[in-house]
């Protein structure tokens, strides 16, 4: 009876010494085929004017972020006011509506923890001042030295 527990130790550091050995798994060749895409809907138009409007008036930042690197484009007036009219229904299906110091908020995902990668609109209590800030994943090249 005594040599089972020891028996048993042997096999357990066994097989925790042939995982700690075992071969890495094999890298996943990367799959370079183009995404296939598709007309876009009627909420595409929102996202293109508001991104044109921010390119055209230099309305544009960045954020790094724990490795994250965003572009913002805030686009406002018309274009704004239209993306977070739109927005009502989806924002209030989601729950994603909140107020914030004067101002009214709808999102087009969920907020989980911050702002990082959420688009928004907003519009002031009074109903003025419309604004939308769309983020862009850039990716590295956002922030690389040349």
């Amino acid at each position: 009876m005594r040599l089972v527990p020891s028996v048993i130790a042997v096999v357990l550091l066994a097989a925790l010494t042939a995982c700690a050995h075992a071969p890495e798994a094999a890298l996943v060749t990367p799959d370079y085929t183009p995404l296939a895409d598709q007309p876009t809907g009627p909420h595409a138009r929102l996202y293109a004017d508001c991104i044109r409007q921010a390119a055209e008036n230099g309305t544009y930042r960045q954020v790094v972020d724990g490795g994250e690197e965003l572009l913002l484009f805030t686009c406002s007036g018309r274009v704004a006011a239209t993306f977070y009219e739109s927005l009502g229904p989806h924002s209030a299906s989601m729950d994603s509506g909140w107020e914030h110091a004067g101002r009214r908020y709808r999102s087009t995902a969920k907020v989980q923890r911050n702002l990082i990668g959420v688009d928004h609109c907003s519009i002031g209590i009074d109903g003025f001042y419309p604004s939308c800030v769309l983020t862009f994943n850039a990716g590295d090249f956002l922030i690389a030295g040349d």
